[in-house]
């Protein structure tokens, strides 16, 4: 029988992939395991599998002391958490090891102990590993593979420093006691603990709280399962809040802080040396961190744990005083709140019914009652009563007790009572869902509307007050008309007031908002609306150096954009109305009653308005980079915008639309949505303006029509140019268009395909007819120019080659499937039925989700013109009647 002779090049072959294969797992364990009896000496280092965390010694800026840490690999500055923050190695001789007992220590060059990982349960056979999402645990080294938290030994995660990372849980329990794991380092280059830990409520409420020195610092307010309730921005569809949630409870009755990132970037929070919360986002194409919120905002002091002291709330946009009691209570130390000295806080009026000491009175007397207050932050200290199911039951029980001092019923936190003092009130001017909850704080019944018994002399006093008030007005009003002119506008309110120009002379109040120059007014009525200042023209114009050239923004069809400097120094911009410009009055008060009413970080932010005669001033923030077109459509500062600011850009103005069509209190259409009217801040962040064509829709209302239609050649809806007919669709239509531009950093009117084709080829045989049937308007031949060039780019799209339509800046460096992906949603957006578009909800969706299902667009045929080409109707123009279907429009161009 013969002998089978093994190939030797099989068997070298073979034994080469064992060692490989035992290679790259010995490698992979060194790169991110030390196992026991190994060490990670100074000048070594663990780096996690997908490269994002390293582990090992560093020393701070302009320090020697050595420390162990984890930090980013791309950014070493990033210190994410620190071991021996109290005990520095003096050298160079640290070593981290796993010793004979399978404990983690840290030892200096004499080998003395200088950490050691406190480990639940003891064990010999261990190892650590660096994972993926920066936390460093020792388990089993059976286990060590495993990336459940519960098989760890001792984690890193669970004894943290001074950063919050994806994936951390923080446990919310009132039996776990003071709870502060997050502390600050001591300064920027002293990891030591410093004068700030950050941690959740040790009360067994649900929110995370700030600490100094003295005590509470700030407060994030409860947890209503969607934010948390004391940061109002939370709900505004901010996506870089979306992800944190709070599990349910565990069997010993813990529940558990967790946040997941909406997207594939990278987060932090960080409780920083300064005493604030700072929420960081890796930018990769600027390759630095961005700062997306700071708690508390260091330009509010509102946010200051109890700024104003007890029964008192703190209002930010209150130019004359910031601190105000609680209607029904006074200053406790009335010369200090008269010297802004708020820390005394207020007291009561008149004691409550329930409380005082005559038996008959409080047992026969009209009972106390509650005032309501809405958009506050609600005070600490609450007492949670979830088994109340609705509001009514929850004021019935605080009313049985009258130890009750207010109520509140939240949905997803139910009934909320005080039964101690009302502290850290502060009043929100903006808050999307301030509607989902009233306050209610008891009040002696005579302190409530119409519980007041006026006194006979009172009523004379009050009488005589009035009418010499009257007189006097009456005779001021006839010598002001001497001296100015007065012109009616809604500027600031739901009716109509008028505006007049006030010199220096007449008023001085300053504005705190504004810089405090002494010539702006401030409408102190506050019943009907929000509040907006009235500039003094003369204030302006001074301000922009007499609307100097030198000082122009930008130009359009309404005027032109102004920079200017108040004299506190603010930098505004000043839009200046033209008088041939096409946005007349009504769109001036547009503008102004939408923007006064509508707050979103992305929507513009109007400072003021101002008029006199003829001259009509809108004055906004100052936007330092500008308007969008500023940079996409310049060859040489477009480069600034990278793939990732662009899908920011887009995704922002997305948010900004789903805030008008939905989300706010007024349901707006902007039908003007253009590159030019999109501003960018000093972050990049986007923020839409011009809303002097917005209109306003019912509740229930969906679509409008109007016969004067105004917008831009390019943007423009077909049902919305062509019919008049206008919805939230038009809205899509122009959003469409705009990311399309954004990607191809090419102007809708000005792209192009490789092969330089147009729409003029693929309607000649038509074009007879179509000139026939829009022969009443000269500007409809010119939009027949223009929806060629997205035909251009649905040939592009269809056939795969959609990667031709990209900014040739970012092709090399952009996602191809978030590019794809943002084609794919502009095509949808640009359908010339509205019905087939997608909502701006939609959008939104699609934007932030990672791989959405997305419909397929329909080829653009732009049914307006179907009707004219299918007849066939080739005559002399002579021939053709007048159509009812056709609407003499006016677009403005700007």
């Amino acid at each position: 029988m013969g002998t089978h002779k093994r190939n030797p090049v099989v068997l070298l072959l073979a034994s080469l992939t064992f060692l490989l294969f035992s290679f790259a797992q010995f490698c992979r364990a060194v790169n991110d395991t030390i196992r026991q009896g190994e060490t990670i000496r100074d000048g070594h280092s663990l780096k996690s599998g997908n490269n994002y965390f390293q582990l090992g010694f560093f020393s701070p800026v302009n320090s020697t002391s050595r420390y162990l840490g984890i930090w980013y690999t791309f950014d070493q500055k990033a210190v994410v958490w620190v071991a021996n923050r109290k005990s520095p190695i003096s050298d160079r001789n640290g070593v981290l090891r796993i010793e004979v007992d399978g404990k983690l220590v840290l030892r200096d060059g004499n080998n003395k102990l200088v950490w050691l990982a406190p480990v639940t349960s003891s064990a010999n056979n261990t190892a650590a590993r660096l994972h993926n999402t920066g936390n460093f645990v020792l388990s089993r080294n059976d286990s060590i593979d495993d990336s459940d938290a519960n098989t760890a030994l001792w984690q890193s995660f669970s004894n943290p420093t001074d950063t919050f990372l994806p994936g951390m849980r923080v446990p919310v329990s009132s039996k776990i006691g003071v709870s502060k794991p997050y502390r600050s380092w001591k300064s920027a280059t002293d990891p030591s603990p410093g004068n700030y830990s950050m941690g959740v409520d040790p009360n067994g409420g649900q929110q995370i709280v700030i600490w100094g020195k003295e005590g509470r610092r700030w407060r994030s307010g409860q947890w209503n399962l969607q934010f948390f309730i004391g940061i109002p921005y939370m709900s505004n569809n901010v996506s870089s809040f979306h992800g944190f949630k709070i599990s349910l409870p565990d069997e010993t009755g813990t529940m558990y802080i967790t946040y997941k990132p909406p997207t594939q970037d990278l987060f932090r929070f960080v409780i920083s040396w300064e005493g604030k919360e700072r929420q960081l986002k890796w930018d990769d194409d600027k390759k630095k961190w961005l700062p997306l919120q700071s708690e508390p905002d260091p330009d509010n002091k509102c946010e200051l744990y109890n700024y104003c002291g007890n029964y008192a709330t703190c209002d930010r946009s209150n130019s004359r005083r910031i601190c105000n009691c609680l209607e029904g209570f006074k200053p406790k130390f009335k010369d200090q709140w008269d010297q802004e000295n708020w820390s005394a806080g207020c007291e009561r009026k008149i004691q409550l019914q329930c409380q005082s000491t005559n038996r008959t009175s409080r047992e026969n007397g009209k009972p106390d009652g509650f005032k309501k207050l809405k958009c506050t932050k609600l005070p600490d200290l609450a007492t949670l009563l979830p088994s109340e199911e609705n509001t009514e039951a929850c004021g019935k029980r605080c009313l049985e007790n009258c130890q009750c001092k207010a109520y509140a019923f939240v949905t997803g936190i139910r009934c909320m009572v005080w039964t101690g003092d009302l502290i850290d009130m502060q009043h929100f001017q903006q808050f999307q869902q301030a509607g989902n909850f009233l306050f209610f704080y008891r009040l002696h019944h005579s302190e409530l509307d119409g519980g007041r018994k006026i006194s006979n002399l009172v009523i004379v006093i009050i009488c005589v007050v009035v009418a010499s008030f009257l007189v006097a007005s009456l005779w001021l009003l006839w010598r002001y008309k001497k001296k100015v002119k007065v012109s009616s506008m809604p500027c600031c309110k739901d009716k109509d007031v008028a505006i007049f120009d006030v010199s220096k002379s007449k008023r001085k109040e300053f504005s705190a908002d504004l810089s405090g120059p002494s010539d702006i007014l401030i409408d102190e009525n506050q019943d009907n609306g929000p509040e907006l200042p009235i500039f003094n023209f003369g204030v302006v114009a001074a301000a922009t150096k007499n609307f100097y050239e030198g000082n122009i923004l930008g130009q359009g069809g309404f005027g032109a954009v102004y920079k200017g400097e108040l004299p506190g120094g603010k930098e505004i911009a000043v839009k200046r109305l033209s008088g041939n410009s096409g946005q007349g009055l009504e769109e001036f008060k547009t503008e102004i009653i939408l923007i006064a009413r509508l707050q979103h970080r992305n929507l513009v932010r109007l400072l003021g308005c101002s008029i006199q005669g003829e001259e009509k001033l809108l004055i906004y923030e100052y936007m330092p980079n500008k308007s969008l077109d500023n940079l996409l459509f310049d060859a040489t500062k477009k480069v600034e915008l990278g793939w990732r600011s662009r899908l920011d850009i887009i995704e922002g103005i997305a948010r900004g639309l789903l805030y008008l069509h939905r989300d706010s209190r007024l349901r707006i259409i902007h039908r003007d949505l253009k590159a030019s009217n999109i501003l960018l801040d000093a972050e990049m962040n986007p923020k839409i303006s011009d809303f002097g064509m917005a209109r306003m829709f019912q509740g229930n209302q969906n679509e409008a029509n109007t016969v004067r239609v105004v917008g831009t050649y390019g943007y423009m809806s077909p049902e919305y140019a062509m019919e008049g007919l206008f919805s939230v669709k038009s809205d899509v239509y122009s959003f469409g268009v705009l990311l399309l531009e954004i990607v191809s950093g090419q102007r809708n009117t000005t792209f192009r395909s490789s092969d330089h084709t147009s729409l003029l080829s693929y309607v000649s045989l038509k074009r007879k007819s179509i000139h026939l049937f829009l022969s009443a308007t000269a500007e409809a031949e010119i939009y027949i120019d223009l929806i060629g060039n997205w035909l251009q780019a649905w040939r592009l799209w269809s056939e795969d080659k959609a990667m031709d339509l990209v900014d040739p800046s970012i092709r090399d460096t952009c996602s191809p499937n978030e590019v794809l992906k943002c084609i794919h949603i502009g095509m949808l957006c640009v359908q010339d039925s509205a019905v087939h578009r997608p909502t701006m909800a939609a959008v939104v969706l699609l934007l932030e989700s990672e791989t959405p299902m997305l419909p397929m667009p329909t080829k653009p045929t732009y049914t307006f013109l179907r009707s004219a080409i299918e007849e066939e109707y080739i005559g002399d123009a002579q021939e053709i009647v007048s159509s009812n279907d056709l609407t003499v429009t006016v677009i403005v161009g700007r």
